[in-house]
C-alpha cells in the first residue's frame, strides 16, 4: 500500500517546516512519507535542532531545501506553516490537499538568548500538538 506523502512548506525551510518534518517522521514512523522545503533555503537553524533534541527528536541530518516540483506533484498534502509560503507556494495539482497551519517564526524572536530559545520551544510544542492529530486522521 502506498504511504501518504506530506510536504511541509515555509519561507526559509530553517525552523518551522524542519520541526514539523521532524515531528511527522518521529510520530508517523514508517506509515507516512514526509518532506519539507522552502520558498528559499536559509539553512537548518541550530536552535531548531537544539530544541528538537531536547524533545528527543534528532533533525540534525535534515537539510534546508527549495520546493521540489516532483515532490509537490506527488504529495497528498501540502501544509504551509506561514502566510508567506502559503501565498508564494506554486500551484498544486488538484489531488493535493492544501492546509495552512500558521505559526510564529521563532527565528524572528528578539530578547535574551533564553527568551529566543523559549520562543523556539513554544513553536516546537505548538507544532507537536498539531502533528499527531493530523497523522491520526491521515493514517486512519
Amino acid at each position: 500500500m502506498r504511504k501518504p506523502v506530506v510536504y511541509f512548506l515555509c519561507t526559509g525551510n530553517s525552523c518551522r517546516s524542519q520541526i514539523a518534518e521532524g515531528w511527522a517522521k518521529h510520530l508517523g514512523k514508517d506509515k507516512v512519507e514526509v518532506y519539507s522545503a522552502g520558498i528559499e533555503a536559509h539553512g537548518l537553524n541550530p536552535r531548531a535542532v537544539a530544541v528538537m533534541k531536547e524533545a528527543g527528536v534528532d533533525i540534525s541530518t535534515q537539510t534546508s531545501k527549495l520546493i521540489d516540483p516532483n515532490i509537490l506533484n506527488k504529495a497528498d498534502y501540502v501544509i504551509t506553516l506561514c502566510g508567506d509560503a502559503n501565498d508564494k507556494c506554486p500551484m498544486t495539482p488538484l489531488h493535493v490537499h492544501r492546509l495552512r497551519w500558521g505559526f510564529e517564526d521563532p527565528a524572528q524572536a528578539t530578547g535574551t538568548e533564553e527568551e529566543v530559545v523559549d520562543k523556539f520551544r513554544e513553536v516546537r510544542d505548538a507544532i507537536k500538538d498539531r502533528v499527531p492529530k493530523f497523522l491520526e486522521e491521515l493514517i486512519r
